[in-house]
């Protein structure tokens, strides 16, 4: 009796796409959060007056900080 032996072509399975997805992902997170911080750094730095004179109050400065950073959402 002949043995037969049956080869299959089994390709191994890309983790590729996922892996590049999540560092895609945690790239644009770590972009937002940096132009987060950013916005804060440099509406904090604005003393009452300039920020009245652009009709801000310094309790607005986080979240429009956020809605700017995170707009895209």
């Amino acid at each position: 009796m002949a043995m037969m032996t049956e080869t299959r072509s089994v390709a191994a399975p890309s983790h590729g796409g996922f892996f590049s997805r999540l560092v895609a992902g945690l790239t644009e997170r770590y972009t937002q959060y940096a132009a987060y911080r950013k916005c804060v750094e440099e509406l904090s730095a604005l003393n009452d007056r300039e920020l009245r004179d652009l009709g801000l109050h310094r309790s607005m400065i986080r979240s429009l900080a956020h809605e700017e950073a995170y707009r895209s959402m």
